[in-house]
């Protein structure tokens, strides 16, 4: 009887371990947030074995991966716009015009962002705020 109960349990840490490692989102927090991309194979194997494990598990896994983009591999872009610039855009209300804007990154970065995508955040606050959000201040 023994053997059994711990046989049961080296089952259950084993499966509750493999839920936990078959999600990209714990792996690579810093990768949420990309609305597409290239796939990770690393993650969706994780994933499919989770889903030939554990069906609903490992669908959910696929799901939290896609919707939050920590299954997608970073494109390794990094571009800076000029901070005086982008003081232009903010009217007097502390609007910015998202067209401006586009067309503005587009113009120093050759990369044509898609601003009106709905899936797009818009996040806004005071320096300290961002900070913590993980947000750097360059100017």
């Amino acid at each position: 009887m023994r053997i059994q109960a711990r046989i049961i349990g080296g089952l259950l840490v084993t499966a509750l371990v493999s839920q936990l490692s078959a999600c990209g989102t714990l792996f690579y927090p810093d990768r949420r947030g990309q609305i597409e991309g290239r796939i990770d194979p690393a993650v969706a194997i994780l994933d499919a074995i989770g889903i030939l494990f554990y069906v609903i598990p490992g669908l959910i896994a696929f799901g939290i991966d896609f919707a939050s983009g920590a299954i997608y591999l970073p494109n390794k872009k990094v571009a800076q716009v000029d901070p005086q610039a982008l003081q232009k855009l903010v009217d007097e209300q502390g609007q910015v015009d998202r067209v401006q804007l586009q067309n503005l990154i587009f113009e120093q970065t050759g990369e044509n962002l898609p601003l009106t995508d709905p899936r797009l955040q818009q996040h806004s606050g005071n320096s300290t705020q961002l900070a913590a959000n993980g947000w750097a201040i360059a100017a």
